[in-house]
């Protein structure tokens, strides 16, 4: 485990230049030979503060030059490392929620000017898919083939609300790539 003649051991805190002339200091957590990756954990005293830490995978010979600042603990012993369980539940569950608000944007079956019809919708209205028709503020629906012609329901601004933008986002869409969208 050296580069240039000098160690990378696992648990040294270095001080390294990079040769792009990029300085950091982080302890070494790995040390792949074969594909000489390094990796360093910046910040080692910020997880006793609660802050997070950043880790840079590098190939060793990107360090132009470095050297040991100190050696510190096995950064990989479980007694040492300790994890807010309940913070990664709460951010995986979060991360869940927001994939299906996504999906629930995106329209199945239906063509890309749909959805491009639907997006322009979304940017100023609550919208959501009714199969291949899109229902807007929960009242107004719009059939397929789009046309301000097939949007029916609610009262009379909102569906006069909702041709605007679909007659608008047809022009938009067809002065961007004529003959595609008919």
């Amino acid at each position: 485990m050296e580069a240039g003649g000098e160690e990378f051991a696992i648990g040294v805190v270095i001080s390294a230049k990079t040769t792009l002339g990029e300085e950091f200091e982080g302890q070494i957590v790995a040390f792949d030979r074969p594909s000489n990756l390094l990796v360093i954990q910046e910040g080692v005293g910020r997880a006793e503060r609660g802050e997070r830490r950043n880790v840079r995978v590098l190939k060793a010979n990107y360090i132009r030059e470095f050297s040991v600042v100190s050696k510190g603990d096995d950064p990989l012993d479980p007694a040492g490392c300790t994890l807010d369980l309940d913070a990664i539940y709460a951010r995986e569950e979060a991360a869940l929620r927001q994939a299906e608000i996504e999906a629930e944007r995106i329209g199945v079956g239906v063509t890309p000017e749909a959805q491009s019809i639907f997006d322009a919708l979304s940017k100023t209205l609550p919208v959501q898919w009714d199969k291949t028709d899109i229902i807007v503020m929960k009242e107004v629906r719009v059939r397929s083939p789009y046309l301000p012609e097939n949007v029916s329901g609610g009262t009379a601004a909102a569906n006069e609300r909702v041709k605007k933008v679909i007659d608008f986002e047809r022009k938009r869409l067809h002065a961007r790539v004529p003959g595609q969208f008919s």
